[in-house]
């Protein structure tokens, strides 16, 4: 494809996806403006239902694209019983901002919306940062260990802010996301971390560890996601230029262990230390998926 053609390709598709997100964002925020302002719990379930069906509107709009303008191939293996209504919070790996597209095309519709924590600065970005807000989805310091050192009131923030969040996910079926890395997979990144894993950084707990504590019985099950990619780790880029021949995602339900559902992650160290334990461990078997899915002579995960 000669240059003038794929920045032509580029441009209709980035064209396309405007228009989707502003025939959907415009009413969902009109909602979530109505919500805002009558804050009473029947408002909030009569709106909830509208916002969560504009959402997953725009999704299913954006999936089809996928299928009808690129070439990409998702093989899902896995993924049997997803109840629509459910309570699920969503571990997966992180390598791409694909990452984001491929989980809402394999999800949509058949679990809850799934509700990212996202970084404060992205409440700025337009149009998109008031439709996350409209949907509730919390926005996080994202500290780093030395600022939370000086100033031990930025960890409380964030963790009050899981808090609430999750206090609001009590009332609504949900599936809270998060990528556990905390960062997408780099091999730098993963060179200057000494990782153990070969396709993984290392798993961050604390916001899992909070998830589970502000939510407790509230959550049916853990959905462990891997994602792979076949051809190399690729870019927005490479998927809307036609260049992402396969993407492969297993689906592991899991039960929520109950000696992990209860203690305090950040004040007791013996709690803190199983629970560290307990996510190497699905680190070590996402690892082992990785290899598997990726063949055992594939390229490294990035």
């Amino acid at each position: 494809m000669s240059s003038f053609l794929l920045w032509l390709r580029l441009a209709l598709i980035l064209l396309l996806i405007v228009v989707n997100t502003l025939l959907c964002a415009v009413p969902l925020l009109a909602v979530g403006v109505f919500k805002a302002v009558l804050p009473f719990a029947a408002v909030r379930r009569a709106c909830n239902p509208v916002l969560t069906g504009l959402a997953e509107s725009w999704i299913a709009v954006n999936s089809t694209m996928m299928d009808w303008l690129t070439g990409t191939r998702v093989q899902v293996e896995g993924g049997e019983g997803l109840l629509r209504d459910g309570h699920y919070l969503v571990l997966a790996n992180h390598q791409s901002w694909v990452d984001i597209l491929v989980l809402q095309k394999v999800f949509n519709r058949r679990i809850p919306l799934l509700r990212f924590f996202l970084k404060r600065q992205l409440f700025w970005v337009p149009v998109l940062g008031l439709a996350w807000w409209a949907l509730d989805f919390p926005f996080m310091g994202r500290h780093t260990r030395k600022e939370i050192a000086r100033n031990p009131e930025l960890g409380r923030r964030d963790i009050e802010a899981t808090r609430r969040a999750c206090e609001k996910f009590r009332d609504i079926p949900v599936s809270v996301m998060n990528f556990v890395e905390g960062t997408r997979f780099t091999p730098a990144k993963h060179a200057s971390q000494a990782s153990p894993y070969r396709h993984l950084l290392k798993p961050k707990s604390g916001g899992v560890a909070f998830v589970l504590d502000a939510m407790g019985e509230g959550l049916h099950a853990i959905l462990d996601v891997t994602i792979a990619y076949p051809g190399g780790r690729p870019s927005m880029v490479d998927l809307m230029a036609n260049r992402v021949p396969q993407v492969r995602v297993h689906i592991r339900q899991r039960p929520i262990p109950a000696e992990l559902a209860e203690g305090s992650y950040q004040d007791d160290r013996a709690h803190r230390a199983r629970f560290q334990q307990w996510m190497n461990g699905l680190w070590e078997q996402k690892d082992a998926d990785l290899k598997r899915m990726l063949g055992e002579d594939g390229p490294v995960a990035g």
